[in-house]
């Protein structure tokens, strides 16, 4: 029976991909920042809807629109791991390979010279916490944004822009926790991990906003930039508690199956407007470029080697044995780390970045 279902799954799933983002982005662009906000819109107070660009000032060389189409973010109520400092990151680990701190690694390790690590390992180094992941030191617990909505003393984002020619530019805003904690299933929780990077990514044409996408574990899911909630002309996000997967609504969403948000099931993530959270007020921004694969920095005050590492922002998994550590069916209550923005498909053609997954929903879903 629950072949059958999958198939059917699959099929249905085939069925909707025919609308694919290409159909959406061939309507003539009208800029929604010249007309009243649309009617999915949810307030916050007295700043609700106002454009990032109005009330502070923009990064040197942004676009405008990237700022004022950035999306703000939901955090749980019950959000323990809140966003946290990316320089902090690196302070607060050692770089190691295969079990073993890294000999030539630089001293002090900092977002200027992350990158040198490339050579002394690269894909196999490991930002491992001082403590340990059993330790749950105090600064996995990131910092919590303040009535203003901003990550006080902490960088906690950063935006990548790719310009794709002919009008169309993709926005990448990435946000970063030091820890990541995973779901419970069945009484036992699995998929814990040091460092997290999420995101979404907007594509705009001729700085209109046509498309979100919203990460989600080894999944993601599209949407049309007029089917997803706004504050104002701002896309809203959702945080799932714990794992901070980014969602378009509220509620509970089972990801046992990826691509598939159910309203409930095995493996659930939860999300509800706890927290919000605005990271284009503490973020870096950079331009990525297709040909050259060079990052430039927006403003000549922030890093940019740290893009360029291909390591992992956290630790390896603990082996089996290890203090807190468990294993059932092959999944681990501690997993690894993971990559950071320079491998989440930054040169990519559809919204998602994987081949024929082109469905870019036109009304919201789970």
């Amino acid at each position: 029976m629950a072949v059958v279902l999958l198939d059917i799954l699959s099929h249905l799933l085939s069925l909707l991909s025919i609308l694919s983002f290409p159909h959406f982005a061939m309507a003539a662009p009208v800029d929604p920042r010249q007309s009243q906000p649309p009617n999915n819109t949810v307030g916050d107070g007295a700043k609700a809807g106002v454009p990032a660009s109005a009330t502070q000032q923009s990064t040197s060389g942004l676009p405008v629109y990237v700022r004022d189409y950035a999306p703000l973010l939901w955090l749980s109520n019950s959000e323990r791991y809140m966003p946290s400092d990316i320089a902090s990151q690196v302070a607060n680990t050692i770089p190691k390979i295969n079990g073993a701190p890294v000999a030539q690694a630089p001293s002090p390790l900092t977002l200027n010279n992350l990158d040198q690590l490339n050579a002394q390992g690269g894909k196999d180094i490991w930002l491992t916490s001082r403590e340990g992941i059993s330790a749950s030191p105090k600064w996995f617990n990131g910092v919590t944004p303040d009535g203003n909505r901003k990550t006080n003393g902490a960088t906690t984002a950063a935006i990548v822009t790719v310009d794709k020619g002919n009008g169309t530019l993709d926005a990448f805003y990435f946000y970063f926790f030091a820890y990541n904690r995973g779901n419970n299933v069945l009484g036992q929780e699995f998929g814990d991990h040091v460092g997290d990077w999420e995101h979404n990514m907007i594509r705009f044409q001729n700085g209109i906003p046509q498309a979100v996408y919203f990460s989600q574990h080894a999944s993601s899911e599209s949407f049309t930039y007029k089917a997803v909630e706004k504050n104002g002309i701002r896309p809203v996000a959702y945080l799932a508690e714990g794992s901070h997967a980014v969602y378009a609504t509220t509620g509970t969403h089972d990801h046992a199956i990826p691509g598939l948000n159910l309203p409930g099931g095995l493996v659930e993530d939860h999300c509800d407007r706890g927290k919000l959270w605005d990271p284009v007020l503490s973020t870096y921004s950079y331009r990525y470029d297709r040909a050259s694969k060079q990052f430039s920095p927006y403003d000549p005050g922030f890093p940019v080697n740290w893009l360029y590492f291909l390591g992992r922002w956290g630790d390896a998994a603990p082996p089996k044995g290890s203090q807190g550590q468990f294993e059932i069916f092959g999944q681990k209550r501690y997993v690894g780390g993971p990559t950071g923005p320079i491998d989440k498909r930054l040169d990519r053609e559809n919204m998602s970045g994987v081949k024929n997954d082109n469905w870019v929903r036109p009304f919201l879903t789970p």
